[in-house]
């Protein structure tokens, strides 16, 4: 994919287009982003153009940009060698035909302005060093390749073409290097709160650039009420729908299968989150029963005014407890258990 277009602004945004920086003046774009960092989440850093001597640093929020301009416009940065940065504020400008990213849906950064009940996000839910670590321990183990992306299952194997599972068929405990989150969920009373019995199913994912899911409800005959998943490597774009059309979802032939081309099925609400990497998601009672979950096949995802590209991998978590009854949830519509 080609350099990304942009405009500069005077107007105040979370994309900084910094000059007499970049991989031409000896200074790695890690190192750049590092020492933007300070001042915020920086969610990425790219060449603005071919010349190698200009970037664009593009934070989560707007207020991070704007301290690092206030501080760094027309100074020397002692973390960059001491070059005196020339910083103005930019629009980005993704190629539409190329890039259709999220429709115009404004992205929540915090999942209390998603007005959904039973989701929660915290950020940073583990460290840099923990997830290199769990990095590490599912790259020592084999993966299971499908389409378009690589699995791995403890506890119980998540059969695709059922979306479900073999209760007679247990893989054995869930693993040793999944411990330190097992224990870490029950420490936040925001999650631990949503628990009921002890999680004992894991798939791990892994997604390469401009792959993602189709809208789908994980099983309710499947997965009891709580479903985590934790984010490694990468960030991304959840979007979450629920459909109003009760008689669309009837004649679907499995709400839980993934859904292709639902955009032009049925009327449904819509909201989208951002995931950065680290951080673990929670669904639990509506959000996990009766909206359907879904990351968009992007490569580049625009989170407000800030395009963000999607990197080499992200690597996700989804922990779940395996139900061994129907479902009765407070969500008929939307349970394979009543159909």
């Amino acid at each position: 994919m080609g350099l990304p277009r942009f405009a500069k602004t005077n107007e105040s945004s979370s994309n900084l287009y910094v000059a007499n920086c970049g991989p031409a003046v000896g200074l790695d774009l890690d190192i750049v982003k590092s020492a933007f960092s300070k001042f915020g989440v920086v969610s990425g850093v790219y060449s603005a153009d071919e010349s190698g001597t200009r970037v664009i640093v593009s934070f989560v929020d707007n207020s991070c940009a704007r301290a690092a301009f206030e501080a760094l416009d027309r100074r020397a940065c002692e973390e960059l060698g001491g070059r005196v940065l020339h910083i103005k504020y930019s629009v980005f400008q993704p190629p539409l035909d190329k890039v259709q990213v999220n429709d115009s849906v404004p992205v929540c950064l915090e999942t209390s302005d998603m007005n959904i009940p039973g989701i929660c996000l915290i950020h940073d839910f583990i460290t840099i060093e923990e997830e290199k670590e769990l990095l590490a321990a599912v790259d020592s183990r084999p993966w299971k390749s499908l389409a378009k992306r690589r699995v791995q299952h403890y506890g119980y194997e998540f059969c695709y073409s059922t979306r479900n599972v073999n209760t007679n068929q247990h893989l054995g405990e869930l693993p040793s290097f999944l411990s330190p989150v097992l224990d870490r969920i029950s420490s936040f009373e925001e999650l631990s709160n949503t628990l009921e019995t002890s999680l004992d199913q894991l798939t791990v994912n892994e997604y390469p650039p401009g792959v993602g899911l189709s809208p789908h409800i994980d099983t309710h005959s499947a997965f009891e009420g709580s479903i985590f998943s934790l984010s490694l490597a990468g960030p991304c774009i959840m979007e979450f729908r629920k459909y109003t059309d009760i008689d669309w979802i009837s004649k679907s032939t499995s709400l839980d299968k993934e859904v292709e081309n639902s955009d032009s099925s049925s009327s449904f609400l819509r909201r989208a989150i951002y995931l950065p990497p680290r951080s673990i998601l929670l669904l639990s009672g509506e959000a996990r029963y009766a909206w359907h979950h879904y990351i968009p096949h992007h490569k580049v995802d625009l989170v407000n005014d800030s395009v963000i590209r999607r990197a080499s991998r992200r690597v996700s978590f989804t922990i779940r407890k395996v139900r061994k009854g129907p479902c009765l949830c407070q969500y008929p519509q939307y349970c394979d258990s009543r159909k």
